[in-house]
C-alpha cells in the first residue's frame, strides 16, 4: 500500500503541527457508574476500578475540580458510528430484561462468561465510549491537548459482538471522532498485555490510522502476529512470557518511538492496560507499573493532540495505583517520587479481591504507587519482533 507507507515516513514538510508542543493542562473524563458497579462476583471485572482511580486522584490532591469533567454518555445515533443498530438494540434489550434468548447470545457473543449479562451492561459500554467521544472531540476542536479517559479502553468489541469484557469499542469511536474532525494522521498504541484486535480491524484498510500493539505472544486472542501487517497499516509486537522493564524500554526505543516519529500523528490514543503488570493474574508479563509510565511519558510529546485510555487490569490495587501514576505523569508529576497520603492509604486499604493473593496483599501494595523496577535481560525474541515491527 503506497499510501500507507508514504504516511509511515513522513518528511515533515507538510506544514503539520511539530511533534513537541508545550506543556499542556490535562482534563480527567470520569464518572460515578463505575462505582459499585460489576460484571458479576465471579467474573474478572467484579473489582473497582475506574472508582479507585479517580478516588486514589483525589487523595493525593492531583485531581482538583477545574479539570475533572462528568462523561457524556453515548447516545444509539453515537454509537451506530461504528456498532450496528441490531447490536446496539440487543444489547440495551437485554439490560433491560436481564437475560438473553439463545439466538441472541450465539449472534452477539452475549450472556457467556466472558460477556455476561450484568444490571449495567449497555449503560456502563455507553459510559466507557462517551468518554472517548467526549474527549475526540475536545481535542479534536483544539491544535492541542491532553485528556485521560480510563474508562475508554475497551478494545476488542467488534461491530455487532461483544468481544473479551467488551461491549462497545470505545477507543475505535475515539478515533473515528477525531477523523470526523478532519485529522488525517491518528496513531493508536496499545500497551495492553492481550492485542488490540478490535480496533486493529476496524482500521485494517484505513491509511489513516496506523496501530500499534505490544501483547503477550500466544494469549487470547491469539492474533496479532509480528508478520500481521492488516493492510500495511498495523505493527504487532508479540512478546514472551516474563517480559520485563528492560525488554519494554527496548521494543520502545527500537520500534514504537521511531515510528510514531515517522508517522508524525496529528493525534495519538493510547491504551494502557495494567494486565501487563506482573501481578495481574491474566497474562504472564512481568512488567511494573514504572514502565507503563516511562512508555506514557516517553509517547506524550510525539502528538499534539493525545487521547489516554485504560483498558485490562484485574488486581485492584495494581491497577488502581498503575492508572492514577498514568495520570500523574500527564500532570507533570512523579508518582515514584511522593508515597500516599493518608487518606490515599486509606482508599488503597479499603480494597478486597476474592482471589487467593487479595487475602494476604503484600503491605507495599498499601503504602507505594510505585511498584519495584523489574529490569532483565532483552532475550533474542523481543529483539527479533521489534526489529520486524520497526522494518
Amino acid at each position: 500500500m503506497t499510501g500507507a507507507r508514504q504516511r509511515l515516513v513522513s518528511d515533515g514538510t507538510d506544514g503539520d503541527p511539530p511533534l513537541t508542543t508545550p506543556l499542556r493542562t490535562p482534563l480527567f473524563i470520569g464518572g460515578e457508574i463505575y462505582r459499585g458497579s460489576t460484571y458479576g462476583p465471579k467474573h474478572p471485572l467484579a473489582i473497582p476500578r475506574v472508582s479507585t482511580v479517580i478516588d486514589l486522584s483525589r487523595a493525593m490532591g492531583w485531581l482538583p475540580d477545574e479539570v475533572y469533567l462528568d462523561t457524556h454518555v453515548a447516545s444509539e445515533r453515537e454509537l451506530s458510528r461504528f456498532h450496528s443498530p441490531d447490536y446496539i438494540a440487543a444489547l440495551k434489550r437485554a439490560e433491560a430484561e436481564q437475560r438473553v434468548d439463545e439466538a441472541t447470545a450465539a449472534r452477539h457473543n452475549l450472556g457467556k462468561l466472558e460477556n455476561p449479562v450484568f444490571a449495567e451492561m449497555y449503560r456502563r459500554p455507553a459510559h466507557s465510549s462517551g468518554s472517548a467521544l467526549q474527549a475526540a472531540r475536545i481535542l479534536g476542536d483544539r491544535p492541542a491537548g491532553l485528556v485521560y479517559a480510563p474508562a475508554a479502553g475497551t478494545h476488542h468489541a467488534r461491530r455487532d459482538r461483544a468481544s473479551g469484557f467488551c461491549y462497545f469499542n470505545a477507543p475505535v469511536l475515539g478515533i473515528l471522532e477525531l477523523l470526523d474532525h478532519g485529522l488525517e494522521r491518528v496513531l493508536y498504541v496499545d500497551l495492553d498485555a492481550h492485542h488490540g484486535d478490535g480496533v486493529e480491524e476496524a482500521f485494517a484498510d484505513d491509511d489513516r490510522v496506523l496501530t500499534v500493539s505490544i501483547h503477550e505472544d500466544g494469549r487470547w486472542p491469539y492474533s496479532g502476529k509480528a508478520e500481521d501487517r492488516a493492510g500495511g497499516m498495523a505493527r504487532n509486537l508479540p512478546v514472551p512470557p516474563g517480559f520485563n522493564d528492560s525488554e519494554m524500554e527496548h521494543v520502545m526505543a527500537a520500534a514504537v518511538l521511531p515510528l510514531a516519529r515517522a508517522f508524525r500523528p496529528q493525534a495519538m490514543v493510547i491504551q494502557t492496560g495494567a494486565d501487563a503488570l506482573a501481578e495481574d493474574p491474566l497474562s504472564r508479563l512481568e512488567l511494573s507499573n514504572r514502565s507503563l509510565w516511562d512508555a506514557v511519558a516517553a509517547l506524550l510529546p510525539l502528538a499534539p493532540r493525545v487521547l489516554v485510555v485504560g483498558g485490562g487490569g484485574y488486581n485492584p490495587w495494581s491497577v488502581g495505583r498503575c492508572w492514577t501514576g498514568i495520570w500523574a505523569v500527564m500532570s507533570g508529576r512523579d508518582p515514584a517520587a511522593v508515597p500516599p497520603t493518608a487518606e490515599a492509604e486509606r482508599v488503597l486499604r479499603s480494597l478486597t479481591w476474592n482471589r487467593a493473593a487479595g487475602r494476604n496483599p503484600p503491605e507495599h501494595w498499601f503504602t507505594t504507587l510505585a511498584d519495584a523496577p523489574r529490569p532483565g535481560p532483552v532475550r533474542d525474541a523481543v529483539k527479533r519482533v521489534a526489529e520486524m515491527a520497526a522494518s
